[in-house]
């Protein structure tokens, strides 16, 4: 399993960059994690959008799905071109009917997840976990039987993490906030919180995402450093993990 990120900013993408999106790989299967806002015009670096297998959203903020749109014109626009008539597969939450509804096009399916039950899809099976967050949000945790990725989507801490998380490949977390600062207001967590968690949880590798336009990303580093002992990475476009 391979695990290359595409767009790692909060709220909105940075200079020639994108908002959240993750790439997830396995024997030629590719699914994506979130689709954000920028993300259409630098996943040609990694793969052809037309190419994709199937999509999964954590929520319907744009940081995490506005380049779903541009995503459903690549697919209306190549079928067209080539004289086909393929679907592609985009799997959300319920909760939130009007976003459930924008993920169905021409040519992508929407399709609803139940946040109870594992999600198979390909070669990987997902698990959810509700985040704490402004709307409805899910967590995933996603296998392919032999590693496991857990990504937090947007979420302020709650102690269920450590245990979602527990023994994880590589954990992809919000990080928001520097240590000083209390993001659960706005749903988010900060450097000590994710570190703590990847410390409890004993996972491998941590990705710090999801990132501030604000302050030195270097000290989120550092700060997640000092409470958790394995390797940690600040997510940038092109950053990849194999599993």
């Amino acid at each position: 399993m391979k695990l290359t990120v595409i767009g790692f900013w909060g709220a909105y993408p940075g200079r020639e960059s994108a908002s959240s999106c993750y790439l997830v790989e396995k024997d030629g299967y590719s699914l994506l994690l979130d689709c954000g806002s920028g993300a259409l015009s630098r996943m040609p670096a990694f793969i052809d959008p037309k190419e994709l297998d199937a999509v999964v959203v954590s929520h319907y903020h744009p940081d995490h799905i506005a380049d779903i749109g541009a995503l459903q014109h690549v697919w209306q626009v190549q079928n067209s071109l080539k004289g086909t008539e393929d679907v592609l597969p985009i799997y959300g939450h319920e909760e939130d009917e009007e976003g459930f509804k924008n993920l169905t096009h021409k040519f992508t399916d929407g399709i609803g997840y139940k946040p109870d039950e594992i999600l198979s899809i390909g070669p990987f099976a997902i698990t959810f976990m509700k985040t704490k967050h402004p709307v409805p949000c899910y967590g995933m945790r996603i296998s392919d039987g032999v590693s496991d990725i857990v990504y937090t989507a947007d979420s302020s801490y709650l102690e269920e993490w450590a245990e979602f998380s527990k023994d994880a490949d590589l954990l992809i977390t919000d990080c928001n906030f520097y240590q000083h600062q209390d993001g659960e207001s706005a749903g988010h967590m900060n450097s000590l919180q994710v570190g703590g968690i990847a410390e409890q949880a004993g996972v491998k590798k941590l990705f710090l995402s999801h990132l501030p336009h604000f302050g030195e990303h270097r000290q989120l580093l550092e700060e997640a450093s000092s409470v958790y002992s394995g390797q940690v990475k600040l997510a940038y476009e092109g950053l990849t993990w194999e599993g």
